[in-house]
């Protein structure tokens, strides 16, 4: 059971942050890769971050984190015109 206490600081996280994972972004403009696995607006700081994580074999490291960035790179410039946010990608390769 929670406190109120515990309400309070959970409703001051959502009025200041977002999380949000597995949803689709929707834009004006068609972005293919609309569906990062976490995306965190932060409306305090004015900022977005996506992050997608992958598990490559051992060879392809850095050649997911390159295509991770790519993938995601137009739907952050969408964010950035649509909501005026600075918009960044974050790739978790594991």
């Amino acid at each position: 059971m929670t406190t109120k206490l515990q309400l309070i600081i959970i409703i001051i996280i959502i009025i200041i942050i977002i999380l949000l994972w597995n949803q689709a972004v929707h834009t004006d403009r068609i972005v293919t890769a609309n569906r990062p696995d976490i995306k965190i607006k932060n409306k305090k700081e004015k900022t977005c971050t996506l992050i997608d994580a992958a598990i490559p074999a051992d060879r392809n490291i850095v050649q997911k984190k390159v295509e991770k960035k790519l993938k995601y790179k137009s739907l952050c410039i969408e964010i950035q015109r649509m909501w005026n946010l600075k918009c960044r990608i974050i790739p978790v390769i594991t």
